[in-house]
């Protein structure tokens, strides 16, 4: 048994969309969470930008004695994992593009057609593709960026035509180009746009790496016997800036539970 908490950060709000699946699953855990929000989006930064911030939030969590890290980000995950675990060799930092790689490599086929769509960064890298056939080399897969979607859904512009219009623009030429029968949603701010993808693109199996982790989470708390049991803990919530949307989320997701919501500025 090990109650300490579990540390999980994103770049912004889109690392939440990770904690409802975490508290089906394993409700006796309790997280401390660090988005920072106010240095989003990372996806359009110089990789040396992103590692910084990111050892940087990292140092904060393992302050507060979590008992794992969850890169709650796809674009760090794609370029700050292997960093991260160099720098905390005993506690299990856990990225996101991995258990969706699995996900893919295991339901999909050599006749289907794979499509990841994220930040600049999450693509450049090409974490999803290496990740993919490594497990699946038959696999037919195909990115794209799609750099004005995080700054859209942070300023809470999510149902909204200028949000169907953003993603036609990146998508639209994508998905029929390639014939397209699979989407990845390559960043954990995209399944607060799930509905509309969905709405606009019927036919897409979508995938949602936020979702998928929770399953490596799992794994890794049981080989480190260090489940949780009868937490008093509360769940704390910290921003770089509490914007609205942020507490708005926290929420929405902890509305009958001990939960803290907190400032905690980060040196720029």
């Amino acid at each position: 048994m090990d109650n300490r908490p579990i540390g999980f950060f994103d770049s912004g709000l889109g690392g939440l969309t990770c904690v409802p699946y975490l508290t089906q699953v394993l409700p006796e855990e309790k997280i401390i969470y660090f988005g920072d929000t106010a240095r989003t989006p990372y996806g359009s930064k110089a990789v040396s930008t992103i590692q910084n911030f990111s050892a940087q939030i990292a140092d904060f969590l393992v302050g507060r004695d979590v008992k794992m890290i969850v890169i709650a980000c796809n674009t760090v995950s794609a370029v700050c994992v292997e960093s991260l675990r160099r720098r905390y060799p005993d506690i299990p930092v856990i990225g996101i593009i991995e258990p969706a790689a699995e996900k893919v490599a295991k339901t999909r086929a050599a006749d289907n057609r794979i499509g990841i769509i994220g930040t600049k960064a999450t693509i450049q890298s090409g974490a999803y593709d290496q990740a993919i056939w490594r497990l699946n080399p038959d696999l037919a897969v195909f990115s794209v960026a799609c750099p004005a979607l995080v700054p859209l859904i942070e300023e809470g512009i999510i149902h909204s035509d200028i949000m169907d219009l953003t993603l036609r623009h990146y998508m639209d030429d994508f998905v029929l180009e390639n014939r397209l029968d699979t989407i990845v949603l390559g960043c954990t701010h995209y399944p607060l746009i799930r509905g509309s993808i969905e709405r606009l693109y019927p036919d897409l199996c979508v995938i949602n790496p936020s979702e998928e982790i929770v399953a490596r989470i799992g794994a890794a708390l049981t080989d480190k016997d260090i489940h949780a049991k009868g937490s008093a803990n509360d769940n704390i919530f910290y921003a770089s800036d509490l914007s609205e949307n942020f507490v708005r989320m926290v929420e929405s997701i902890f509305a009958d539970t001990n939960t803290r919501v907190e400032l905690k500025n980060m040196e720029i």
